[in-house]
């Protein structure tokens, strides 16, 4: 990865979905990354907006919100069209709106921007009331023995793992430690084999192709290091190959 850094883009414009929810704090982290190539954040809510972007962050928020002010912005069909080539991350309600498929929508269904070979389930792990955080062993981020503070707000729940032979394999960065949830939480794994490692309901964090899956709010805490992750593991390298997000 310092190779593609050293001989890779020298500027890069990431966008961030501006229309509802966290956008302003993944704004701050993004422009605080000291990294050997120059970031440049636009706040997206236009398709012109979002012409210019080499890459995406859906921020968390409320997703039927996001989709509904993304509808009515002429912005649904480009985003989709986005997450065909560009690389995107989804956090929280972003991850929902990326995924295939969600359970526990309001009456009515949402508009879903896809990408994501998943089913999750709005607000598996409770109100607002029962938002929590937790410590997460992530081997994939930097100082790996440093665990990385989960703040889960109205959470998502990967409810299924859906891939097809034509989709990229979903590699998995982080799963919840369940010892460690409140005892509200443990009610939502109740009677699920939690030693299965297949279990698909304790992953908060995963990548699939160039595409970005957190469950979780790491723009509510003061660790760059995912935001760090995003950039050289998923946007540096579709610059430096210009490949699709979505090629093996």
């Amino acid at each position: 990865m310092n190779e593609l850094i050293e001989n890779g883009p020298k500027s890069m414009v990431i966008g961030i979905l501006a229309l509802q929810g966290a956008f302003a704090e993944h704004q701050v982290m993004l422009q605080k990354l000291g990294l050997q190539v120059e970031i440049c954040v636009n706040l997206v809510r236009s398709v012109q907006d979002l012409q210019t972007c080499d890459a995406l962050v859906i921020p968390g928020g409320e997703s039927t919100t996001i989709a509904l002010l993304a509808k009515l912005s002429g912005l649904l069909d480009p985003l989709r069209e986005f997450l065909r080539t560009k690389p995107v991350w989804g956090s929280c309600a972003g991850a929902i709106l990326m995924s295939r498929n969600v359970t526990n929508a309001k009456k009515g269904g949402q508009d879903l921007l896809g990408g994501l070979s998943v089913t999750t389930t709005r607000n598996g792990w409770g109100s607002q009331i029962e938002s929590f955080e937790v410590p997460l062993v992530v081997q994939s981020l930097s100082q790996p023995d440093r665990p990385f503070q989960g703040v889960f707000i109205r959470a998502p729940v990967v409810f299924s793992v859906d891939l097809t032979p034509e989709d990229p394999p979903l590699q998995i960065i982080a799963r919840v430690p369940v010892q460690l949830l409140p005892d509200a939480q443990h009610l939502v794994l109740q009677n699920q084999n939690l030693a299965d490692p297949l279990n698909p309901r304790t992953i908060v964090a995963f990548r699939q192709g160039n595409h970005l899956f957190t469950s979780f709010h790491p723009e509510l805490t003061k660790d760059d290091r995912f935001h760090t992750y995003f950039v050289q593991e998923c946007v540096i390298p579709s610059l430096v190959t210009g490949r699709s997000s979505l090629i093996r």
